[in-house]
């Protein structure tokens, strides 16, 4: 069973670092467990071959418990707005959240790209994300990354995907809820087997690499189950 579960994680690996890269504002990973934390970047790439970006402005969707990564050279302002119904979270009742995060006084030159990261708490239940943007120009153009995902200027998305794990459960619980609560002797027996060859391979798998591996084989296992096909 652990081979069968680290081969489809590998190979949902290659797959998701495969993707070509969008060249325009983006979150990334796009995919991620709901109820969980986890680690984001706001990723920049410049476009134009005559300006720098300057500024760099995020509408973020309600996320809870959020933090951010500072970043050299750029200066960093955060609004918090009210929420219209409280959420639920450890206990706690949050009233507030993040509502648009400004970095600017650094700049991004042409042909480069640069990385704002930040950590929250994905929401409950499967939902899809919004990130507005807004990137600005050293010549003072703003381009609006605020359309629709087939337009020529899509807002960042993310798509949370619910495992049904219980609150304070990390990623990892989520590669065990996949084994089930139980192992035949042919699983032990393979297990012994991978720890006298001592492969390690998911001790080296990084956190990020776990989440995108995840979701995949959940993904696949539930088109499996209703006998769709994918190309």
């Amino acid at each position: 069973m652990r081979r069968v579960v680290l081969g489809a994680l590998a190979g949902a690996l290659v797959a998701a670092f495969a993707a070509p890269a969008a060249a325009h504002v983006t979150v990334q990973p796009s995919e991620a467990i709901s109820g969980t934390f986890s680690r984001f970047v706001v990723r920049v790439p410049n476009e134009r071959p005559d300006a720098d970006t300057t500024k760099v402005v995020v509408k973020m969707p309600p996320l809870t418990f959020v933090s951010f990564e500072p970043r050299d050279g750029w200066k960093r302002k955060v609004k918090m707005v009210e929420l219209e119904e409280p959420i639920e979270a450890f206990g706690q009742e949050i009233t507030e959240a993040v509502g648009k995060v400004t970095w600017k006084g650094g700049r991004i030159g042409p042909g480069e790209f640069l990385e704002f990261g930040f950590s929250a708490r994905m929401p409950d239940g499967e939902e899809t994300l919004t990130f507005e943007a807004l990137q600005t120009y050293s010549g003072g153009e703003v381009v609006e990354w605020t359309g629709a995902p087939d337009s020529e200027t899509p807002a960042a998305s993310l798509t949370t995907y619910d495992l049904g794990l219980e609150e304070g459960q990390g990623q990892l619980a989520a590669l065990a809820e996949l084994r089930g609560g139980g192992t035949s002797e042919a699983d032990d027996a393979a297990d012994d087997d991978d720890e006298e060859e001592g492969t390690g391979t998911a001790t080296v798998l990084s956190g990020a690499a776990l989440l995108f591996a995840v979701i995949a084989l959940v993904l696949a296992m539930r088109r499996g189950g209703t006998g769709a096909t994918t190309a």
